[in-house]
């Protein structure tokens, strides 16, 4: 490389005190506009590039540069809206396979593997278990319905699935632990 190929020329030593001078405020006006700050970013790159373009119509000194940049930010975010509404949403390809038909058959035994372990826990436990889980109520609503405070239900929610474990001989379970509380 020459010396001279190392020497920024005049545009773009424009172009540096532009960004060191407007970078900033041009950044939050266009993530204000656009909400995104990468798309900020590209946009005020963008700004620069036109700026970079036009370096005569800056260099005249006709208006003020900063109104100059920000309009060129506030017209390209314009752009992109109108190009984004204008072209149809962009989707993820799918791979070509056929639709899979779901099949409820291993839901319906685990179903009826846990109604049957519901039953060999006792009935408090059960009923806290049937609240929260299959009625799908919150601590605070299982109490209110069982007539027992909120902190009773979590202590058998968290002792009924123990004992469920159990039942079911799975992760955790000792064999020959009691099952009720």
């Amino acid at each position: 490389m020459g010396e001279t190929d190392r020497r920024p020329d005049s545009a773009e030593l424009l172009i540096r005190s532009l960004y060191a001078e407007h970078g900033r405020s041009l950044l939050a006006y266009a993530t204000r506009l656009t909400g995104d700050r990468a798309a900020a970013e590209d946009v005020v790159q963008e700004t620069l590039v036109r700026a970079w373009r036009h370096a005569d119509k800056l260099v005249e000194g006709k208006g003020s540069v900063r109104g100059w940049l920000l309009t060129v930010a506030r017209n390209l975010v314009t752009d992109r809206a109108r190009a984004r509404a204008v072209r149809p949403a962009e989707v993820a390809e799918i791979e070509d396979r056929p639709p899979v038909e779901s099949d409820h058959s291993e839901a319906v035994v685990n179903t009826m593997v846990v109604m049957d372990a519901l039953e060999q826990v006792s009935p408090e436990h059960r009923e806290v278990l049937v609240e929260l889980y299959y009625r799908g109520r919150s601590v605070t609503e299982a109490a209110q319905e069982l007539g027992v405070p909120p902190g009773t239900v979590k202590s058998r929610s968290y002792y009924a699935l123990r004992a469920l474990r159990t039942v079911l001989g799975g992760p955790g379970s000792k064999p020959g632990a009691e099952v009720a509380r």
